[in-house]
């Protein structure tokens, strides 16, 4: 008897189920509107976005990092949740590309949306993305090399991946200065690759470049401190 009442006695109340078309047209308009959302912010001309919280003391956070802005917003629509949680993975693993990954993911789905639209069966759709995947990382693998026998081209390297990182940051004005800091840093590693060798004490005041490399300590100096930074565990 149980069964005779459909999905009505699994839904809480308040709950509403959507099917077929509607339930398709739903996860679109939600995936795509997230996607929409942290456009502005991608590239060198990317807009910054302010963010006010609406708790207790209305905390102001201004950002252009796609998971900074998504981790801050509430969204109930379960495909647009999945753009979320792929910007969250993307920064747990990466570390960058927030914003790329979920447009990137939006502009799939509104060309998908399309073929759907030319009565194109759903899993056809997938199985050419998967394709066009595969071709796409045998391009880039074709297309990629290593200058990590050439200490000198090695450093270049990564002073360029540096600035490309930080032309979209507020940093952009003094990429050169972060970047050559970031290079010197890494390369200290040794390719260990163990970031928490890497530490940072931050200091108010000073301006941006007021950053030095060594061991700070506390004592009786008065005045502006700068930013101290320090490789350890590394010759």
């Amino acid at each position: 008897m149980a069964g005779q009442g459909g999905g009505a006695g699994v839904l809480g109340q308040g709950a509403t189920e959507d099917r077929g078309e509607t339930a398709r047209m739903a996860a679109f308009v939600g995936a795509v509107a997230v996607a929409d959302l942290v456009k502005s912010t991608l590239g060198p001309k990317g807009m910054d976005k302010i963010l006010q919280s609406m708790g207790r003391g209305q905390e102001v956070t201004v950002t252009n990092d796609g998971a900074t802005i998504l981790k801050a917003i509430h969204v109930d629509n379960p495909a647009a949740r999945v753009l979320v949680d792929i910007s969250r993975v993307q920064d747990d693993e990466v570390g960058d590309g927030t914003t790329s990954v979920v447009v990137l993911a939006g502009e799939l789905l509104r060309e998908a949306e399309q073929l759907v639209a030319q009565k194109i069966h759903p899993m056809t759709i997938i199985a050419g993305y998967r394709e066009a995947c595969e071709v796409a990382k045998a391009s880039l693998k074709s297309g990629a090399f290593s200058n990590v026998q050439d200490p000198a081209a090695f450093r270049r390297d990564l002073l360029n991946i540096a600035r490309t990182t930080l032309s979209s940051k507020i940093l952009t004005g003094d990429k050169e200065h972060f970047s050559e800091l970031a290079v010197e840093a890494i390369l200290r590693l040794k390719g260990s690759g163990n970031l928490d060798a890497i530490h940072l004490i931050k200091k108010p005041g000073g301006t941006l470049k007021g950053v030095e490399d060594g061991v700070w300590a506390a004592a009786g100096h008065v005045g502006v401190l700068p930013l101290f930074w320090h490789t350890f565990g590394h010759s």
